[in-house]
């Protein structure tokens, strides 16, 4: 059994830095001539010309707000799909409303290769809690896995008892989803006196995963490893068996930039991560992700010689991702305007019982539990994730624009 998922995770670096380079150049004059928003934007580009990384680093940014304007003016995918048609698999909706294509492409979201770094195997049968409920998550994983020769049991989210009895019956390898989810099967399946001993490896992505909280699985058996990917990339980086930072993915041109700026920063200084996608279907060139991480100096002790990064290290911006779905600031605003008797409002994301929580803190004038149920509807609804309602006092909340707050800690 290989220990890696193919030769391009021990190409020599020098070499990588070459064939990546000619890849983003070929990936600029494939969006020209395949993707409507690029042919406009690289209008007097020549894909030629792109034969470095300080080339690459002067072409510009596109910024999820751009690509949420432009896909407003040009649905459902602001002219950066190159499919259409037959071609076309899904239309998926994340919060914004973001609208991302999927094709027929055997795993369009390179989960395989991270998939393969956490122990999966062809024959696996693979519990997979990700979201099936319009946003690419629970796909993203399903492609992959498919890919690598797995079973997949599309589990989704929520029902905790019968995702227990589930396990207990179908005998799953391994779980894909968040690991707060899992500490919540795990507990369900405790208390049914249920046997999910099967489960004995992870993949976990939306959230972190603290030492204590990877202990707490360890001490069961179960090892965990991360990703760290977006809906609209795929996997950007994943886990090792060396457990030093996350290795960059062989299909994606990772930049680290100054916030605010196109500019890279040096190795080790913390950034926004900028992606250069190489997926032909769906070219996203220079794409901010909004967030911030750095680069590992050196290479990884497990073989692999892609460059590393420190994993997620916050947000460029206010936008926060709670329990694997990103928060934006207007989808906060949003709900403010459903209920015309808050008068302002922040939403605070915190770290409690190895959870993420979400609350809303609402300056009212007269605030019944009533109100507070349809406010926490209204979260809901529009942020797709479970939040809560606090009232505080008129005139407490600090007049700075902050809309959301994410004061966690994983100490």
């Amino acid at each position: 059994m290989t220990d890696y998922y193919d030769s391009l995770e021990t190409r020599d670096p020098a070499e990588r830095d070459r064939e990546l380079i000619g890849q983003v150049a070929a990936q600029i004059a494939h969006a020209k001539s395949a993707a409507p928003a690029y042919a406009k934007r690289f209008a007097d580009l020549e894909a030629a010309d792109i034969d470095s990384g300080p080339a690459i680093a002067r072409l510009p940014l596109t910024r999820k707000t751009e690509l949420l304007a432009l896909q407003r003016e040009n649905p459902p995918f602001g002219g950066f799909s190159a499919v259409s048609g037959a071609a076309l698999s899904h239309i998926f909706a994340s919060p914004g409303p973001i609208y991302e294509p999927g094709s027929r492409r055997a795993d369009f979201w390179r989960f395989a290769r991270a998939l393969f770094a956490a122990g999966f195997r062809s024959g696996d049968i693979v519990h997979n809690c990700f979201s099936y409920h319009l946003t690419p998550a629970g796909a993203m994983v399903e492609s992959g896995a498919h890919a690598l020769g797995c079973t997949v049991i599309p589990a989704g989210v929520g029902q905790s008892e019968l995702q227990a009895q589930t396990i207990a019956d179908l005998r799953p390898d391994g779980y894909v989803g968040t690991p707060s989810f899992l500490k919540i099967i795990l507990e369900k399946a405790d208390e049914l006196g249920l046997d999910v001993g099967s489960i004995r490896k992870g993949l976990v992505s939306g959230e972190a995963l603290p030492p204590p909280l990877r202990e707490g699985f360890s001490t069961r058996g179960i090892d965990l490893y991360q990703c760290y990917a977006t809906a609209d990339l795929g996997v950007i980086a994943y886990e090792s068996e060396a457990r030093e930072g996350l290795v960059i993915d062989e299909g994606i041109y990772l930049e680290i930039v100054r916030p605010g700026s196109g500019d890279t920063v040096s190795d080790g200084e913390v950034g926004e991560v900028v992606v250069t996608s190489l997926n032909p279907d769906y070219p996203l060139i220079r794409f901010a992700t909004g967030d911030l991480s750095a680069i590992l100096p050196g290479s990884s002790p497990c073989g692999r010689t892609n460059r590393r990064i420190k994993g997620w290290m916050g947000r460029a911006d206010q936008t926060a991702k709670v329990r694997g779905m990103f928060i934006h600031p207007e989808q906060v605003n949003k709900v403010i305007k459903r209920h015309p008797e808050i008068i302002r409002a922040r939403l605070v994301v915190d770290w409690v019982d190895q959870s993420d929580r979400m609350r809303l803190l609402c300056e009212v004038g007269q605030g019944d539990a009533q109100l507070a149920a349809a406010i926490d509807e209204s979260i809901r609804d529009v942020c797709k994730v479970r939040g809560e309602t606090e009232f505080v006092a008129v005139g407490s909340l600090a007049n700075d624009g902050k809309v959301i707050d994410d004061i966690r800690s994983y100490d």
